[in-house]
């Protein structure tokens, strides 16, 4: 089932695979420059047995732009009033790069929703490089346009062996038909944050899943993952910055193993 929720002016698109009343929630939350399809596989695997919801962020896929810069908490409050106008009490929650600053910025707003929280290539405040990085790649998407913006993309996010495959195609369209309005708006969120202080305060699993080949990732996650009271992680070899997409079969796996 599809549907729209409209917040603060902007409509919200979103997904739900299965409605089952006894079975558990799982939502999703995506990367900037994807739409709630890098999720597809995931879904597949697991709607037997989960109530799946997963959404657009703003200015992603078919949710509405926003007309300013955003920020992670305006984020996190858009995931908090799709769970609430869905009907969901609590859930399991699985967060793809900028969908890990979001989530935690909701459980830290409102943790008895929460679950389980699984985090996958992101990080929980912004590195000290954050602000020039993102006003580059910004300023290089006005000037160029998100196809261009897509064609480095993707060869950063994937493995080289992958860059002339269809999967690449895949994602290069997905983020190329991404908003340039909406990645600037989301853009502008990753330049500064900082929802550090969620992680000592987590009395629930957390799992943490990375890329083996995503840069710094796996080791930022491990230090993550020493501020949690009950966490572990796992990097998934010969997988870049989004291994739920580049390899689902070994992601569906660690997921899995998550989820039980």
């Amino acid at each position: 089932m599809e549907g729209t929720f409209v917040r603060d002016g902007v409509a919200l698109n979103y997904r739900i695979d299965k409605a089952d009343p006894a079975a558990p929630w799982l939502v999703f939350g995506n990367s900037l420059m994807t739409d709630l399809s890098i999720w597809d596989e995931q879904v597949a695997a697991l709607a037997s047995a989960w109530n799946i919801l997963r959404y657009d962020q703003r200015g992603h896929g078919q949710s509405g732009v926003p007309v300013a810069a955003l920020d992670i908490p305006t984020l996190a409050e858009d995931l908090l009033a799709l769970i609430d106008f869905v009907g969901i009490e609590r859930c399991t929650y699985v967060g793809l790069s900028m969908g890990v600053p979001t989530g935690l910025a909701a459980v830290g707003a409102r943790p008895a929703l929460f679950e389980r929280l699984v985090l996958v290539d992101g990080q929980p405040r912004s590195a000290a490089t954050g602000r020039a990085f993102w006003e580059e790649r910004i300023a290089f998407a006005r000037e160029h346009g998100m196809a261009a913006l897509a064609e480095q993309t993707v060869k950063r996010w994937l493995r080289p062996a992958r860059h002339a495959s269809a999967q690449a195609e895949r994602l290069q369209d997905m983020i190329a038909t991404t908003p340039l309005e909406g990645f600037v708006a989301c853009a502008s969120a990753l330049r500064e944050y900082d929802q550090s202080a969620v992680l000592p305060r987590l009395d629930i699993p957390v799992r943490l899943i990375a890329g083996a080949e995503d840069g710094a990732m796996p080791a930022t996650m491990k230090t993550m993952a020493g501020q949690i009271a009950d966490a572990a992680v796992e990097a998934l070899p010969d997988a870049g910055h989004v291994p739920n997409f580049e390899k689902p079969a070994e992601f569906n796996a660690a997921l899995a193993a998550a989820l039980r």
